[in-house]
Parts: C-alpha cells; sequence; structure tokens
C-alpha cells in the first residue's frame, strides 16, 4: 500500500458536527473506546507484580501454570518468587510497546483499522478472562500482548482522521482524548485494585475483562460516526476473518520468537550492552541506506537518544514493579483507621503526573512571557533533576525507615511529586524532539523509534526490578539514581556537542 493509500479520505467528514462539546460525535465514541482499554490495561499493569509475588508464583500456586517449569528453564534460569515476577513484568510491558508497530502494518496491508481494533479488543478480552485460570496465566499475558497489538496503534488514528485538513479543533481533540486516558488511569487501580487485593485477584482481572467488552461495545454503536476506513477494509471482505486470525498468530509467533532470541541476546549485563549497540547500529543503518550526510548526523542523535531515554526512564517504569511491591510490604497504608490497598499508590501517581503535566505546561507559558524559554534539551535535563531528586526521596525512605516498623507515607508522596515534575520534562518533551529533529522523509517512523525507548526501559526494569530481593533497598534505589544521573549527564553531553545544531536548523515540517 502506497502512503496516498492510508490517507483519510476527508470529503465525508461533516465540518459541522458539534455534537460531542463542539468536537465531532465520532471523537466521543473513541474517547470512551479508549478509556475502556485503557483502564484495563492499567488494572492489569497495576495487579500483575502483585499476584505473581503474593500469590501465583508461590508453592502450591506456581505448579499449575502451564509451561512456565520450560519457560524457566530456557528463558528465567535460576530465577523464582520476586525475581522471577519481576523478570515476567518486564518481558510483558516492553512487548506491549513494540507489538503496536505490527498490528498497524497488519491494519495498514490486511485488514484495515476497524477489524483489527475489534480483533485486538476481543483478544484482550480474553486475555483478561483467562487470567481467572491459574494454569493459563502465560497464555493469558500472550493474549493480552496480541491484543494490544491489534488494538492500540489503531485508534488515536481515527481520533484525527475525523478532522479536515485545516480544522483547528484538531489539536485539543488530542487533549481531550488524552483527558479519557488519565482518568482511566486514575479509575483503574481504584476499582480493579480493589477487588484484586481486598475481594479476589481474579475479581479484579474480570472486571478489566469486563470494561473491555463495556468498550468494545462502545465501539460497534458508533461505526456510523467514525472516519471511513482504509482501502484495503474494502477488498475480499470475506478472507477479512482469516487475515485477522493469520496476523494474531504472526505477532504471538514473534512474541515467542523474540522471547528465545533476546534469552541469547541479554544473557548478561555484557552480552546485554554488546547486543544493544549491534541492534542499534543496525537500526541506524536500515534507516539511513537513502539520506544525506546531514539527515543521516540527526538519526545518529536519535539513535544515540533511544538508550540514553530508556535509562532516564528507569525509576519511573520501576513505579508499577519493585516499587509497588516494596510498597505493599513496607508502607504504613493506614488512613483513618483503614488499611488502603497498595495499588492506591498508582492512582496517587497518575494524579500527581497528569497535575504537574499541567502545571508545567502553564508554568513555562508564563515564563515565556516575561523570559527566554529553555529549548527541549535544557527541560529535559530540569527533569532529570527532578528524577534524581525523586530518587533521593526513595533513599531516604528506606535509609530512614524505623527497625521492625512500616515507612510513613511523607518520602513516597515526595517521590511521586518530584518524579512526576521530572516526566512531564522529560516524556512528552522528547517526543517533541524527536519530532523536531527527525528528517522529514522519516518523521513517522520515528515516532515508532520512540517508543523503542519504552520497550527498552520495561525490558531493563525486568532485570533491576529482580535486584530487590538480593540488595539492600537504598543501594536498590541508589542504582535508580544513578541511571537518573546518567541521563541528566548523557542530556547535557548532548547539548553541549551536537544540541544546538540539532535542534537549532530542524526543518519546519519536522515539527509537524
Amino acid at each position: 500500500m502506497t502512503v496516498a493509500d492510508a490517507t483519510p479520505d476527508l470529503e465525508h467528514i461533516d465540518q459541522s458536527d458539534r455534537a460531542f462539546i463542539g468536537h465531532p460525535k465520532g471523537l466521543g465514541y473513541l474517547g470512551f473506546t479508549e478509556a475502556c482499554e485503557r483502564f484495563s490495561y492499567y488494572s492489569m499493569q497495576t495487579l500483575l507484580t502483585l499476584y505473581m509475588v503474593n500469590y501465583l508464583l508461590l508453592a502450591g500456586h506456581i505448579e499449575g501454570v502451564a509451561g512456565l517449569g520450560w519457560l524457566r528453564e530456557w528463558h528465567y534460569p535460576g530465577l523464582e518468587g520476586q525475581p522471577l515476577a519481576s523478570a515476567i513484568f518486564g518481558d510483558y510491558t516492553s512487548l506491549v510497546y513494540l507489538m503496536p508497530i505490527l498490528g498497524g502494518i497488519i491494519a495498514d496491508k490486511l485488514t484495515g483499522r476497524r477489524v483489527a481494533l475489534i480483533a485486538g479488543g476481543l483478544v484482550m478480552a480474553l486475555g483478561h478472562f483467562l487470567m481467572a485460570i491459574e494454569g493459563a496465566f502465560l497464555f493469558a499475558l500472550l493474549a493480552l500482548i496480541v491484543g494490544v497489538g491489534l488494538f492500540k496503534g489503531n485508534i488515536a488514528t481515527q481520533v484525527g482522521e475525523l478532522y479536515g485538513e485545516h480544522d483547528l479543533r484538531r489539536a485539543m481533540a488530542f487533549q481531550i482524548f488524552y483527558i479519557f486516558i488519565n482518568v482511566s488511569v486514575i479509575a483503574a487501580p481504584l476499582i480493579s485494585g480493589t477487588l484484586g487485593q481486598e475481594v479476589g485477584w481474579h475479581y479484579g482481572f474480570g472486571c478489566a475483562g469486563v470494561v473491555m467488552v463495556l468498550g468494545l461495545g462502545i465501539y460497534l454503536s458508533g461505526q456510523k460516526w467514525l472516519p471511513a476506513d482504509l482501502g484495503v477494509a474494502q477488498q475480499d471482505r470475506s478472507k477479512l476473518i482469516g487475515r485477522v486470525v493469520g496476523g494474531a498468530i504472526g505477532i504471538a509467533a514473534l512474541v515467542i520468537l523474540w522471547l528465545m532470541i533476546s534469552g541469547i541476546l541479554f544473557s548478561s549485563w555484557v552480552v546485554g550492552t554488546i547486543s544493544a549497540l549491534a541492534l542499534i547500529a543496525l537500526l541506524y543503518w536500515f534507516l539511513t541506506r537513502n539520506l544525506g550526510d546531514a539527515d543521516k548526523s540527526r538519526v545518529l542523535s536519535l539513535c544515540i537518544l533511544i538508550p540514553v531515554l530508556a535509562i532516564a526512564l528507569l525509576t519511573n517504569q520501576e513505579i508499577f514493579n519493585a516499587y509497588l511491591i516494596w510498597g505493599d510490604q513496607q508502607f504504613n497504608l493506614t488512613f483513618m483507621g483503614r488499611t488502603l490497598p497498595s495499588s492506591w499508590l498508582i492512582t496517587l501517581d497518575a494524579i500527581l503526573s497528569f497535575s504537574m503535566l499541567v502545571a508545567v505546561a502553564a508554568f513555562w507559558k508564563w515564563w515565556s512571557f516575561k523570559r527566554r524559554e529553555p529549548d527541549e534539551i535544557s527541560k529535559m535535563i530540569i527533569g532529570s533533576l527532578f528524577t534524581i531528586a525523586g530518587g533521593l526521596c526513595l533513599f531516604m525512605a528506606a535509609l530512614t525507615q524505623p527497625e521492625g516498623g512500616k515507612i510513613g507515607l511523607f518520602w513516597p508522596v515526595m517521590f511521586h511529586l518530584m518524579n512526576s515534575i521530572g516526566f512531564a520534562h522529560i516524556l512528552p518533551i522528547s517526543l517533541a524532539l524527536f519530532t523536531k529533529i527527525a528528517p522529514k522523509q522519516i518523521t513517522a517512523t520515528v515516532i515508532g523509534l520512540y517508543y523503542l525507548s519504552f520497550f527498552a526501559a520495561n525490558k531493563a526494569v525486568g532485570y533491576v526490578g529482580g535486584l530487590y530481593s538480593s540488595l539492600p533497598t537504598t543501594t536498590f534505589w541508589l542504582l535508580h539514581i544513578a541511571s537518573a544521573a546518567f541521563g541528566l549527564v548523557a542530556f547535557i553531553v548532548f547539548k553541549m556537542m551536537i544540541g544546538k545544531r540539532m535542534t537549532g536548523g530542524a526543518p519546519a515540517s519536522a515539527t509537524a
């Protein structure tokens, strides 16, 4: 399919459609659908490590998980308990960021976006319901990875296609869409997390599955208000089911292949570092085959930033893994005579993250009225300082824990605040930097490259999080402070050596 084939048909769009708070009615259907999908995803991410450490991987349960013994022999040798849970978490969350690339290809080439999205939602719901069967745990994770792959890459695109080329409402539409996501991230731990921890693990996972089915129902009911699908969806409609099944099997096969390969590529820190450098070199060669020298320099800077961002993101991504286990075991979560579920720490983080995104954007807007606003790299340097401060809060929490007692919430709350300010300075701004530096010929591809940082960060979290059980807690968090400090130094070096040349002369089209 050519690029032109993927261009949305804008002639069918009713520019006067303002039925949903001044926006097309389809935005409401897509927003609620995405809210349900994100609710189900963050329900899973919140409960997964807690479920494994506190229940599934304990004696009497782990023996019944189909395929886990075989997987431990060749992919997780010598791991058990919390380190094993961390490694599984790292593989699951990293693949969730990688597979949407394949899902987008399947939609563009084989099925169209609607069919791929519906199939992805169904497979995700199946995965959540399979979590109720202990023996099917690995199959549930595989189904969730496949489902997210088919779903995630094919909904945000439809938001943009609701608007004409010159419709000024487009930017606000994505802000509204993002609000739907944030509300879901806040709500998921409160509802599914509470059900899972206080009623029964399977109730939490089941709740996520029910909400996913609800989201599919919303999406199906709004079909006539959604943008026209890609032309490929109209070709040989009788073969669509076969294409979807083939695509899903293909994703599952690639997941298994990656697990087999990654077990060799990342068998140790030395081998893993060499493998990562080789993969980055291969990626650079693939992207720059037809580019000029100036654009090759831009791509090289982006390839360098991928592992730097992955390391800088380590503390933030650890929140769902070892941090949550630590909080569950060591934090004093008693409030007004009631012990709160540890999953509510994720809600606290989500509230502060959203609030600080708004606050930081407003602050720099105010700052720009009086002084020159810092460039992207400078803001990321500032963000790294706040991330280091957040890690120091966790270090202080561990250092000041009374012997035989629990940790009060002052330092953890300060961590979430500092880390959220750092998050607001690094995550959205680094995405803007990627699109700014990118050669205009491959801007869309660069967005995929950006999310490789999350893939790598979550893969690293799986390894680093496993050290929680074997290291003193203070040392464990010092490692995360070191990762943020590495990001700080790398961003400073980037700014000093190539930052001005790369960010100052980027073509305007690259920022669109």
